[in-house]
């Protein structure tokens, strides 16, 4: 079955990349007629059908049936995720795939993806916290990951300390980043004297 997957595969790829992808999803659709649990046909089915067509819910649908006859396929859950996660609408079952992917797999980019899905789409901070620190703790030399936990702990959870040694990361491994490097001028420019002390709200007390 390999051999014949693998033969399958590649005209279908063929036939999308010289600008048939109609005829590859109809290779593709024939094959698996015959061997329905070929995993690796569907995933190639599924990315036709979204990226070269703009078939998305298809795809989606091809790659529900994977995730139903194979739960441990990640590939199949992380593409799933991919295409659903920019709506809301689908929070749900975004959800749902983000926790079986994370009960699978201890992953980096994972984890970054989940805390930025946490934060922009579940409006949960103190989760979207949570998965950044393990992002940075699985991948302490990715900028990105310390940049991303920095503009959660600027706009939405409010530490400005802790916001300030993660932009002072950012610009330690990519000493060129302009956003980070205009995001820290701008923090110890409000939130810090000029000693680098972050400078405390003082209460008003009224007047009797």
């Amino acid at each position: 079955m390999v051999d014949q997957s693998f033969k399958v595969i590649t005209k279908a790829e063929n036939q999308s990349k010289s600008g048939n992808p109609e005829g590859s999803i109809e290779t593709l659709e024939q094959h698996l007629e015959e061997c329905s649990n070929d995993h690796a046909a569907r995933m190639v089915i599924a990315r036709i059908l979204i990226y070269d067509l703009k078939r998305t819910e298809e795809g989606a649908a091809h790659l529900r049936v994977i995730i139903g006859m194979d739960p441990d396929h990640i590939d199949a859950r992380k593409a799933l995720v991919t295409i659903l996660s920019a709506k809301k609408s689908n929070n749900k079952e975004v959800e749902s795939l983000y926790e079986g992917l994370i009960a699978r797999c201890s992953d980096a980019e994972l984890y970054n993806s989940y805390a930025r899905f946490l934060r922009m789409q579940k409006t949960d901070f103190k989760r979207s916290e949570e998965f950044y620190k393990k992002a940075i703790a699985l991948s302490p030399k990715r900028y990105e990951f310390h940049q991303n936990y920095a503009v959660l702990l600027l706009n939405d959870l409010k530490d400005y300390e802790t916001a300030k040694m993660e932009l002072e990361e950012v610009l330690r491994l990519d000493p060129t980043n302009q956003p980070a490097k205009k995001n820290y001028d701008l923090l110890m420019r409000k939130k810090f004297d000029s000693e680098g002390n972050l400078i405390k709200k003082r209460k008003i007390l009224s007047k009797r």
